[in-house]
């Protein structure tokens, strides 16, 4: 594998950048932190052209080998010492500032999606791969390519500026958020926790963004206590007994259990949650079923996903869908397994946090523009960070303006192409929040 080093990576893709879309000019930020204002408009030009080779060469999850080289390289170019290979193809560096002071860890994600892309930019991906045993395109329709390319901004940033440093930052770039292409693999946060990134460094608070299609450019969305949903990945096995398609009688069919399931299960969320107070969905992706159209198959099994914002109310929802599974399966003579995989716990801003950084995220992009988001039930996987220490997440908008936020591609969608001036926002939010949080000391028990 051929690294292509920071510096050298931005001459090389002089020619991208003079025939690719223009950036869009820094977001109007008001009254600016000079510090935060001089390095992050040092850094601008070089996170341009991180993003959009990153997104070039978009990589699954826990398969980002060249994102990560990328990244280790440009880490080790400002003189720190990257720990590689965590969870498994994750990297960790740690910057320490003159001073003692708080802890804080920045955290970004890496892998793309199982995406054909169809944006039409000169660097547009072109890769192929295989996802879960079928082949498809390669694509970052999530944003991660931003998310690598801001926060690598923002460590050459606080690099340049560790003499004026009280504390220490953790610069977290996380493979496998969207979940690993082959099925059971361990991913994401949560297997860099169990491999141990913060057995010797545990900070103080961890932050984290997204670049968001339902959000103007210029614009950062926060919301405090829980705001995306749980996300649970499900499979129901019925079981019947296969028969000849002519007589259905002669045997016990799984296909008609599924559906009479499928269609029940709808009324748990309908009659026995009160979605008033806590919004649910549950959702079937797929269904499978037989091979023949005469033969009554044994099993049927369906796919599919549950988001919640409460832990007990998630529980509870499991049981009644358990339940009702196994009382369709058992009235017909089947039977009815719910298995049920947590990918990620609701994402929750910790209210003290926020009310203190948020004035950071005004400075960096103006009062006016930060606004609040309503509960979205996406799901991100940050959530397993801050359920350890406190934690911030935030939006930064991506939809050019003037163009209507409903009709914009929304992320995951192949034509998904985020305004870029979301990458010169979120370094300057990132870095004041972080340079703010240091410069206030720990939070206080």
């Amino acid at each position: 594998m051929i690294r292509v080093r920071p510096a050298l990576l931005v001459l090389a893709l002089a020619p991208a950048l003079a025939c690719a879309q223009t950036t869009a000019p820094a977001a109007d930020t008001g009254a600016t932190d000079p510090r935060i204002d001089t390095a992050a408009t040092a850094v601008r030009q070089k996170v341009v052209a991180w993003r959009r080779d990153l997104h070039r060469h978009p990589e699954l999850g826990n398969r980002e080998t060249r994102t990560a080289g990328v990244v280790a390289d440009h880490l080790r170019a400002l003189g720190l010492e990257p720990r590689i290979g965590i969870g498994p193809t994750g990297v960790v560096a740690v910057l320490k500032g003159a001073r003692p002071g708080p802890r804080i860890a920045l955290r970004a994600d890496m892998d793309a999606l199982p995406v054909t892309e169809a944006t039409g930019l000169p660097f547009a991906s072109t890769v192929k791969s295989e996802y879960r045993g079928q082949p498809v395109g390669v694509m970052h329709a999530c944003g991660h390519d931003l998310h690598v390319a801001i926060l690598m901004g923002v460590a050459e940033a606080l690099a340049g500026m560790r003499d004026q440093l009280a504390g220490e930052v953790m610069f977290v770039f996380q493979p496998a958020e969207e979940g690993p292409p082959v099925a059971g693999e361990v991913a994401g946060a949560r297997r860099m926790l169990d491999e141990g990134i913060w057995d010797d460094f545990k900070p103080d608070a961890v932050l984290g963004l997204h670049v968001w299609s339902r959000l103007h450019a210029g614009q950062i969305g926060v919301r405090a206590g829980p705001f995306m949903a749980s996300a649970d990945e499900w499979t129901l096995t019925v079981t019947g007994r296969q028969t000849h398609g002519s007589q259905p009688w002669a045997g016990v069919d799984p296909i008609t259990v599924a559906a009479q399931v499928l269609l029940g299960a709808q009324s748990i969320v309908a009659r026995q949650v009160d979605i008033t107070a806590h919004p649910v969905v549950l959702t079937a992706g797929q269904i499978q079923s037989g091979t023949r159209f005469n033969i009554i198959p044994d099993t049927a099994t369906m796919v599919g996903t549950l988001r919640t914002f409460d832990a007990d109310v998630r529980q509870d929802v499991i049981d009644r869908f358990r339940n009702t599974a196994e009382h369709f399966a058992a009235a017909s003579g089947a039977t009815a397994e719910l298995e049920v995989a947590g990918n990620a716990p609701a994402t929750a801003n910790d209210p003290a946090l926020l009310q203190r950084l948020r004035p950071s995220l005004e400075r960096a992009a103006g009062a006016d523009n930060v606004v609040e988001v309503p509960r979205y039930t996406i799901a991100e996987d940050f959530s397993v960070f801050a359920n350890t220490v406190p934690g911030l997440y935030f939006f930064v908008g991506t939809t050019p303006q003037g163009q209507e936020l409903a009709s914009a591609p929304m992320n995951h969608s192949p034509l998904y192409a985020p305004d870029e001036s979301a990458l010169d926002l979120g370094v300057r939010a990132m870095l004041q929040a972080t340079v703010d949080f240091l410069d206030g000391g720990a939070i206080a028990e």
